[in-house]
């Protein structure tokens, strides 16, 4: 059965919130909530095979303090925008 677009919303915004490091927990809590749904099937793609990262170095590609790959570097840097003067979630 194919998932359809709401469900895998859904399945990308429950993986946001719940990654382990409570650093990435409230940025991409706040990114999967604002942003999500403006992606594009492309884009979901990426962000998908980005939620599969280790979380320590999709941490140190938001921080700036490693170079995320090229494929992903855009899909991060919007993330990293999204993050800035990110105090607590909402």
């Amino acid at each position: 059965m194919t998932e359809t677009h709401e469900a895998r919303l859904g399945r990308l915004k429950t993986r946001s919130m719940w990654r382990g490091i409570r650093e990435m927990d409230l940025i991409l809590r706040d990114f999967s909530t604002r942003e999500l749904t403006a992606l594009t099937p492309d884009d979901l793609d990426l962000y998908e095979s980005l939620l599969a990262e280790n979380d320590h170095d999709f941490l140190a590609w938001i921080t700036g303090t490693a170079e995320p790959p090229a494929r992903l570097a855009p899909l991060v840097a919007r993330i990293r925008e999204r993050a800035v003067g990110l105090t607590r979630p909402d």
